[in-house]
């Protein structure tokens, strides 16, 4: 099968072109041969990956930047969307050819992937199949902030920094889904058009004006008063005076999204099926800004990494000319 595989550690946007198995310069390169993964267990499920989505922590793991560093050679990727291509004996979920979606700790960037059946999600109809394979990473990450752990309610102001990428696309639905005032602030005119179109409340440009000024104007026009914030879009994990939150009387929420998947698995399955019949109702709608074929996953890091991506960056797999798996 082709999988796209990281031999070493680097920026994957140097090679400006389409990838190979040849390049040597290159952190990542395409496979043509790797083996197809067979099943493991009883109740393990092989899935023909249909579409993997881009994470920003996916480029900061081929650096070595990430806090979860795996050892080399390693398949990058996380979420993702398929077709049931073979199941074990002990599947009772499941069956060849559902439309299903999840996550992994690697390894979505390739032609097929081996899960357990209960770490799958059916897609339900009326949701489409590449665009699942967008939500359980980013829009996932923003439900479980904003719903579980900020139990964000109807009236409530919601603050979103970097609000056209994935994961800010995502909190700005979800905000305004819960009823609350949203807020968004991104840069330039098309990120700040779009966000309008969304319904959002009050969209600050970055590039323009002081992000502070604007939303404390909004905020005394309408007559609000407190505000919570999702995200450090620039790049820099900010300091937080722990004074300022004890005289301010601010509450301060941390979220690491994959660790609920080992410690409480059950908040994390509840929160992508609520996802799900979110889309099928037509209450989110995932935006896919670029979508790009494997031996263009240096073309689709740097669209992330040079941030011109308003919502999700998708690799999409060619299945009409994928290799045929075998158990």
């Amino acid at each position: 099968m082709e999988a796209l595989v990281c031999k070493k550690l680097g920026d994957p946007t140097a090679l400006k072109s389409s990838i190979s198995e040849a390049d040597n310069d290159s952190p990542i390169i395409l496979s043509k041969t790797h083996p197809i993964p067979q099943l493991t267990t009883r109740t393990s499920v092989r899935v023909r990956v249909k579409a993997t989505s881009l994470n920003y922590a996916n480029y900061l793991q081929i650096l070595g930047k990430y806090q979860e560093k795996p050892p080399l050679p390693f398949i990058p990727g996380s979420d993702y969307s398929g077709i049931v291509d073979a199941v074990g004996p002990g599947v009772s979920l499941l069956k060849v050819g559902d439309r299903v979606c999840s996550f992994a700790t690697l390894g979505s960037f390739a032609e097929f992937l081996v899960a357990e059946q209960d770490e799958l999600f059916k897609v339900p109809d009326g949701c489409d199949l590449v665009a699942a394979g967008a939500l359980p990473v980013a829009f996932g990450t923003s439900h479980v902030a904003l719903v579980h752990r900020a139990q964000l309610t109807s009236g409530q102001v919601l603050l979103v920094l970097g609000a056209a990428g994935g994961v800010g696309l995502s909190a700005v639905q979800i905000g305004k889904v819960c009823g609350a005032v949203v807020i968004a602030v991104a840069r330039g005119d098309e990120k700040v058009q779009f966000l309008k179109s969304l319904g959002v409340d009050h969209v600050v440009d970055s590039s323009k004006e002081s992000v502070i000024s604007s939303v404390k104007d909004f905020l005394k026009a309408r007559k609000l008063k407190g505000i919570l914030v999702i995200g450090f879009a620039s790049g820099e994990v900010p300091l937080i005076p722990a004074n300022i939150a004890l005289v301010k009387n601010w509450t301060v929420h941390g979220l690491y999204w994959g660790s609920y998947r080992i410690h409480r698995p059950v908040v994390l399955e509840d929160s992508i099926r609520e996802l799900l019949s979110w889309v099928a109702e037509g209450r989110i709608t995932i935006c896919i800004s670029h979508t790009y074929s494997l031996s263009e996953a240096s073309l689709a890091f740097a669209a992330i990494k040079d941030r011109k991506a308003i919502g999700k960056v998708m690799i999409a797999i060619d299945n009409e000319r994928s290799v045929k798996s075998k158990l």
